[in-house]
């Protein structure tokens, strides 16, 4: 074998191994992400679906409500 074939049989298991190493890393990261994303959402859940019925109450109060001195129905066109 030569030199330059051992050389290059050598790079290429390193950057074989680099290249691993980094997909490896990006697949851990991507599960913890999702895992926190996860967690925010049970965490934020409640809350959102509290301002959610409150947005809901208050619109069905506005509905409700009529504004003085302002007929339901004018009769114009």
């Amino acid at each position: 074998m030569s030199t330059w074939l051992v050389v290059w049989f050598i790079v290429a298991i390193v950057s074989t191994a680099a290249v691993t190493a980094c997909l490896i890393a990006l697949v851990r990261h991507v599960l913890i992400l999702g895992r926190s994303a996860r967690e925010l959402q049970d965490a934020v859940k409640p809350l959102a679906d509290g301002i959610a019925a409150d947005g809901d109450r208050a619109s069905m109060r506005a509905a409700s409500m009529q504004v003085p001195g302002r007929r339901a129905s004018s009769g114009r066109g």
